[in-house]
């Protein structure tokens, strides 16, 4: 596991072009596509040298495992599973974060928004507001699916808004998933990667926006094959 772990770090193989100075990456490795099961490692950049930050912590991601996203990485032309629109998978790949959420405000330099019941992400597919967070009061709702952003579970008391297919952006993908967090939950997911409330909020302190962090997610076997062949970090 420890050299798998490691090989997260060299994890560039199919990159797009604009993949950002990166000084954290958050990774995330499962067993195989089809688990819910995966363990977190986090690691930040110091000098040229990757170091492991805190300890591996296990987290829950979707039902039905994961399949490839849409991020900086290009998807392989034989990729057999992508991840769509209701298919219970979590999105495998490299994907920047955007800001952190929760129900109250919370004390941290990461870009923060506390959201209340009137926000919802929409994953309705026919919406032009498909992956987008929006106030639905100031908007004309031609939605019928949404997630309230927040609601009497906890389960996004605290988040991290992960940029899977242009959330919140131009470019959004219909059908290609919607709505992607790093959240509190104690269950698989629809497509999210949760975690306890402590872990998330630790989490949450360590990011560093100026340090461009990222999250590295897939299967083992992915993460060792792309790693062999990657020569972004040293």
């Amino acid at each position: 596991m420890k050299k798998i772990l490691l090989g997260c770090l060299l994890f560039a193989a199919t990159l797009q072009a604009n993949l950002p100075d990166t000084k954290q990456l958050i990774v995330v490795t499962v067993k195989n596509w089809s688990t819910p099961n995966g363990t977190l490692q986090r690691y930040e950049k110091k000098g040229t040298k990757w170091h492991r930050v805190g300890k591996a912590v296990p987290v829950k991601l979707g039902r039905n495992g994961l399949g490839w996203g849409r991020g900086l990485h290009h998807i392989p032309k034989d990729a057999k599973i992508i991840k769509k629109e209701g298919d219970g998978k979590a999105p495998a790949g490299i994907f920047t974060l955007k800001q952190a959420f929760g129900y109250r405000p919370f004390a941290v330099k990461y870009p923060y928004r506390v959201y209340k019941e009137t926000d919802h992400c929409v994953d309705d597919v026919h919406s032009k507001f498909y992956n987008k967070i929006v106030d639905s009061t100031k908007i004309r709702v031609d939605y019928k699916s949404k997630e309230h952003m927040k609601f009497p579970k906890n389960y996004y008391k605290y988040g991290v808004v992960v940029n899977h297919n242009h959330i919140d952006e131009k470019g959004a993908v219909p059908g290609a998933g919607s709505c992607i967090f790093l959240h509190i939950k104690k269950v698989p997911t629809a497509g999210c990667t949760v975690m306890s409330e402590n872990e998330m909020k630790e989490i949450i302190r360590w990011l560093n926006a100026d340090k461009h962090p990222l999250l590295v997610q897939g299967p083992e076997n992915v993460v060792k094959k792309l790693g062999r062949s990657l020569k972004i970090f040293p």
